[in-house]
């Protein structure tokens, strides 16, 4: 049964349109899709992120410890830096997408997707004085993205919220917003400068009421996890159970740059170190002329040779409509203007690779704003 979040409240007052994500209530549509697309790409846009899984670690050796699970060599991570990665099973199959908030040496936020988070943390520090925490429910958090976004909530706070005092993959937890305190990290799903904020669960409706008064003039709209899905696909985001399960390596999906085989020992190394050869699909974006979101799950043909599928297809709204999709293709075939087919409905729809992502590919937009 889908769980509701701290904003659950407020959204209902806006929607009645919604979606389980991840276990939670999520608005699917608030306003209009492509008026929420639009708002975030021109403006500002808020949604709830509290379905995101948080875990925190705290306790001698607490970096060390994420270290040895996840794909990514966070040992020299530096406080007030966060990485993205992959955290794998055993076998270097994949569980999460996931990012490491490193606040010092001895104490580490974790942010991802999955469940098993919580307890493949819990099991490895048994013993070790570390203390892992899951605090999702009472952490709740919120995503305001868009070129706007940091004019709202510096219209919030003393802080300095410029490009040179907190830049792009780092946290802040001296900021208060509206005099709220917050951990807030400056990234995001959208390809547009963005931050997240994380907020105690008592003061959560006190967040959202200060955020929509200073948004509203500003152009900020609430929106739902359709527009999300438009963002995402031109911004070549990856999501648990589209783009990977439990069967797909991090090289198929995506993340094979942040699997670093050479710094020592991590959960699902040996199984990381034998896909990166064998495992032959490779993400990227495809266009085609026809499909729009139907073409979501359809199988992709060269010369007639089957080489890959469609994770997911939208119709962009930055192409002018076209549809584009995010693909697993063979590795071999992914350079830009190679002409493929895709089968949509029992029906040939020709189209071609295109560089990936479609969205700001150098995310200049995210980090030099």
């Amino acid at each position: 049964m889908s769980k509701e979040t701290a904003f659950y409240g407020k959204l209902t007052a806006l929607t009645d349109q919604w979606m389980d994500l991840f276990g939670y209530w999520a608005p699917s549509v608030v306003t209009d899709t492509l008026e929420e697309y639009r708002a975030c790409r021109e403006a500002a846009a808020l949604m709830d992120f509290t379905m995101l899984r948080k875990v925190s670690l705290d306790g001698p050796g607490a970096l060390a410890l994420v270290n040895g699970i996840v794909t990514r060599d966070v040992s020299k991570l530096e406080p007030g830096r966060i990485a993205y990665g992959a955290l794998c099973d055993e076998h270097g199959k994949m569980i999460d997408d996931c990012t490491v908030i490193a606040r010092s040496p001895d104490s580490v936020r974790f942010c991802g997707a999955n469940d098993r988070d919580f307890e493949i943390f819990s099991e490895r520090a048994g013993g070790t004085g570390i203390t892992v925490r899951e605090h999702t429910d009472a952490t709740p958090h919120l995503c305001l993205q868009g070129p706007r976004s940091r004019e709202i909530l510096q219209a919030l706070t003393g802080s300095d919220l410029s490009n040179a005092a907190f830049p792009y993959y780092t946290f802040r937890e001296d900021v208060e917003i509206a005099g709220i305190p917050v951990l807030m990290t400056r990234l995001g799903y959208t390809a547009e400068l963005g931050y997240e904020l994380w907020v105690e669960r008592d003061r959560a409706s006190d967040l959202w009421d200060a955020l929509a008064e200073a948004g509203a003039p500003r152009g900020m709209a609430v929106i739902g996890m359709v527009a999300l899905d438009l963002f995402r696909i031109e911004g070549g985001f990856i999501i648990g159970g589209v783009e990977y399960d439990p069967t797909v390596s991090p090289y198929e999906c995506g993340l094979g740059w942040s699997v670093d085989l050479d710094k020592g020992d991590f959960q699902g190394r040996e199984g990381c170190l034998r896909d990166r050869d064998e495992t032959t699909l490779r993400l990227t974006s495809v266009v085609l002329e026809s499909g729009g979101d139907a073409a979501s799950g359809a199988r992709l043909s060269v010369d007639g040779r089957d080489v890959g599928v469609v994770t997911q297809a939208i119709v962009s709204p930055h192409l002018g409509s076209k549809t584009l999709g995010l693909a697993k293709l063979h590795r071999d075939l992914r350079e830009p203007g190679t002409l493929v087919t895709a089968s949509v409905g029992g029906e040939d729809a020709p189209g071609e690779v295109v560089r990936h992502p479609v969205y700001d590919p150098e995310r200049r937009r995210a980090r030099e704003s």
